[in-house]
């Protein structure tokens, strides 16, 4: 990869390099990665970088028959209809 500055996790400006040293310092699996730097816990839930994040760590730590992938929830945050529509109620 040339750009080693290029940000993954844009939620939590995770960089590849950020990703790729603690990769190979830890040897981690993908959820190790993910609770180590944060990349995947910001407010797309890991929409974005969960691939990403799944495959640096898969390199450095070849996954386990056992283990699972990464997954990824929608965000969660209540909004109210009427903030929705700029209705004043």
């Amino acid at each position: 990869m040339q750009n080693k500055s290029m940000i993954v996790c844009r939620c939590e400006e995770i960089s590849y390099e950020e990703l790729v040293e603690s990769a190979s310092k830890y040897k981690c699996s993908a959820r190790e990665l993910k609770l180590r730097t944060r990349a995947g816990m910001g407010y797309c839930g890991g929409r974005t970088c969960r691939t990403m994040v799944d495959t640096i760590a898969n390199l450095h730590h070849p996954r386990k028959n056992d283990e699972v992938s990464l997954k990824h929830q929608a965000p969660i945050r209540p909004v109210r209809f009427s903030d929705l529509g700029e209705v004043n109620w």
